[in-house]
Parts: C-alpha cells; sequence; structure tokens
C-alpha cells in the first residue's frame, strides 16, 4: 500500500476531503496534516494540526508556516515514512521540504496547484520574490498536478520555473458506486407560475457575479432565481449575509456535503453558474471550476464567460449557455427565448456527454495511486500490492511541459 503524507493549506476545504477519498480509494494510505483556516473552522477527525491561518492574510499565512516547519518533526513524530508527500498550495511546498528532510531527504514531493495566485502573476518585486520562491521551493519536486490545460499554457509553461513533469487531473466529481448504481439526473422544467432556477454552489467569492445576479433577477421580476449553496469566502464581500438577505430572488443555503450531497442540491435548478470574475483576466479566465462537473453531472446547463477557458471547454462540447458581456442586459438577452422546449434540448445535450465525462471513478482512482507507485523509492515500491490495475493513459497521464 502506498502511504501517502498530504499537506494541506485547508483541512476544511471540501476540495482537500475529495483528493483524500479519491487516493484511498485508489488503494493508498493517507496522513493529512494541515491548517485550519479560521478559528472556529471545525476540526477534522484524524487530521494532524498545524496551526490556523486567517483568510485573505498572505502575510500571516507565511509566519504560520514558518511557525509549523519548526514543530513539523515533532508533529511527525510517530508517523511512518511516506512514499509520497503532496503539498497542496505553494505555502504548504515549504513545508512538504521540511518534512522530506525529516524522513531523510529521499522522499518525492508531488506540487499539487489548482490556482494560480495573483501575486504570481504580477512583474513588480513582490511577484518576482514569489515566483523565486516557487522555483527554490520547488527544487525537488517530481510531479507538478494541476486542473486546467490554461494553467500550463499560461503559466507554467511560459512563466514558471519549475521543472517537474505535469500531470493534468481535472475536478471531476468523484463517484465509486458501480456503473449500474449510478443516479439518472432526469430534466427539471419549472411548474407553471415558477421561476427558472439559476444554482451557484461552491466557493462564493466573486462580488461581481453577485452584484450581477442580484441585478438581472430584479430586473427578470421573478422569472429567475439564484440558489447559493457552499463556503462564502467573507472577506471578499463587504457583507455577503446582509446583501443576500435583502435581496428577493437569491437565496444561500449553506454548505454541502461533496460528493454525497450534489444528487439532490442539482436537482433543484436548471442552470449552473460556472462564471467568477474574482481574478478577471487571470486565474478565474484560466480555471476549470468543480462546479462545472458537479453540475454537468447532474445535467444543469453550465453558463459561462465567453473568453475563458471554461467557455471554450462547453463549445467545444456544444454545451452550455455562453455570456457575451457580463451585465445583467446581456444576461437577460441570453435567456429571453428560454421556454421549457428550449431547455429540454440544452439539457439533452449535456445529458448526451454522458456520466464518464464528468466523473472520476474506482479505476481513475486506481490508476492515480498507480502513477504515484512510480516515484516513491525503491524501498517503498517494492511493498506494492501488485494486483492493482496495470496504468493506462487515460485522464490521469502525465507529460512533459
Amino acid at each position: 500500500m502506498l502511504d501517502v503524507l498530504y499537506l494541506a493549506h485547508d483541512v476544511a476545504d471540501p476540495a482537500i476531503r475529495r483528493r483524500t477519498l479519491m487516493l484511498e480509494a485508489g488503494g493508498a494510505n493517507v496522513t493529512l496534516a494541515g491548517f485550519r483556516r479560521g478559528a472556529d473552522t471545525p476540526v477534522v477527525d484524524g487530521h494532524i494540526e498545524l496551526g490556523v491561518t486567517k483568510d485573505g492574510r498572505f502575510g500571516q499565512r507565511i509566519a504560520a508556516v514558518g511557525k509549523a516547519a519548526m514543530t513539523l518533526g515533532g508533529k511527525l513524530r510517530g508517523v511512518g515514512k511516506p512514499g509520497v508527500i503532496i503539498a497542496r498550495n505553494l505555502e504548504m511546498l515549504a513545508l512538504a521540504n521540511r518534512a522530506n528532510a525529516v524522513f531523510g531527504g529521499d522522499v518525492p514531493i508531488v506540487y499539487e496547484c489548482l490556482d494560480i495566485h495573483r501575486l504570481l502573476l504580477r512583474n513588480d518585486f513582490a511577484g518576482r520574490a514569489l515566483r523565486a520562491a516557487e522555483h527554490y521551493l520547488g527544487r525537488n519536486v517530481s510531479l507538478l498536478v494541476t486542473s486546467s490545460p490554461a494553467f500550463i499554457e499560461n503559466y507554467f509553461r511560459p512563466i514558471s520555473r519549475l521543472k517537474a513533469l505535469t500531470l493534468l487531473l481535472e475536478n471531476q466529481v468523484i463517484e465509486l458506486a458501480d456503473d449500474a448504481e449510478m443516479q439518472t439526473a432526469r430534466p427539471r422544467p419549472p411548474q407553471p407560475g415558477e421561476p427558472w432556477k439559476i444554482g451557484w454552489f461552491g466557493a462564493l467569492r466573486c462580488r461581481k457575479s453577485l452584484k450581477l445576479l442580484a441585478e438581472f433577477t430584479r430586473a427578470m421580476n421573478g422569472k429567475f432565481e439564484v440558489v447559493m449553496r457552499g463556503r462564502p469566502a467573507y472577506t471578499e464581500f463587504d457583507d455577503f449575509n446582509g446583501f443576500v438577505e435583502k435581496e428577493p430572488y437569491m437565496r444561500f443555503h449553506g454548505a454541502y456535503k461533496n460528493p454525497e450531497d450534489l444528487a439532490w442540491i442539482y436537482d433543484e435548478v436548471q442552470f449552473s453558474w460556472g462564471i467568477d470574475f474574482f481574478e478577471e483576466g487571470l486565474n478565474s479566465s484560466w480555471l476549470l471550476p468543480n462546479r462545472l462537473y458537479e453540475g454537468c453531472r447532474y445535467n444543469a446547463v453550465p453558463i459561462a464567460m465567453r473568453g475563458t477557458e471554461t467557455a471554450r471547454f462547453i463549445s467545444a462540447k456544444h454545451i452550455g449557455l455562453v455570456l457575451d458581456r457580463a451585465d445583467s442586459s446581456a444576461l437577460a438577452t441570453l435567456f429571453a427565448d428560454m421556454t421549457p422546449e428550449r431547455y429540454l434540448a440544452e439539457f439533452g445535450k449535456v445529458a448526451a456527454t454522458g456520466s464518464p465525462t464528468w466523473i472520476f471513478d474506482r479505476a481513475d482512482c486506481q490508476r492515480l495511486v498507480n502513477r504515484l507507485w512510480g516515484f516513491a523509492p525503491t524501498t517503498h515500491r517494492r511493498h506494492r500490492y501488485m494486483s492493482s490495475p496495470k496504468h493506462t493513459a487515460t485522464r490521469v497521464d502525465c507529460y512533459e511541459r
């Protein structure tokens, strides 16, 4: 069995839980160590706590990482030498190097980078210094994991100085049931007198989207409603809860469990908001968000912004709706001829792509762990469970940048 030490920037992040489930389903034994993002964040059972960080406080997070580095040896006492160390985000890469030293210096490091922070893209001293830090901390990285081709094309290939092999691992929904047990999403046009519903689920961090959707639903006078679920980044809003409470056609229902709750929350809506202006023109234009895969898995019609990787992705599959301009009138135009018949046609296009397009199943999990096995030291690999499936070049394949 492959032993994995997973260093997480936020142990309560649903994406961390999904990745842990994915690795365990693939046959790995995962030890999770990381920070809690905020003192009121619930404690995750079974993890090694490294401290508390604050959202949007980059300096505080650097200090917390430095403090954790000094105590990491003691924190890892009793943990067996892993075959692989995975560092989620740049701040954890520093701790991965420290953990590697604790275990003797020969453990391969996997750098998982699913967002490109805006500071890495600045041309001033701060940006150059952060890229230099990434280069220095990444000198021992064996594998870079990222989730969108646009991250590779726009950052890792032309700007970053990392030299590691790259693995493109999209944000598919983890689904471990047999094919016969897969839930089938049904069409859900609104009943007469009911509004069309747009679901905005996941990481809620975009002030511009919030304002745009509020203006649009007010202009449509109740013909459309926005349903929000997930984890708001409260530091990005003046008063998220207060704003939503004042909007007549917007509702926020709090967090949900991923993947367990996906079927029923998407069953409530017809459309999935796949637009994010949080780092407009940069990270937000390049990412392929979790909500894209989650919504399409359950045949919610995706909405994307023209000029983004998400729009290119859905256009290539001939599905979804693409918004030309970020204003409420353009959104109204996009939905001007929305009828039950048109919705059913759009639903059918998404359904025709098939569930396997949007999910990461048990076989995929095994292939991923097999890929990681290839980086483990020989002394670790000799204990490998040899009946695991042979790697095939599917959606979890590596290539040189």
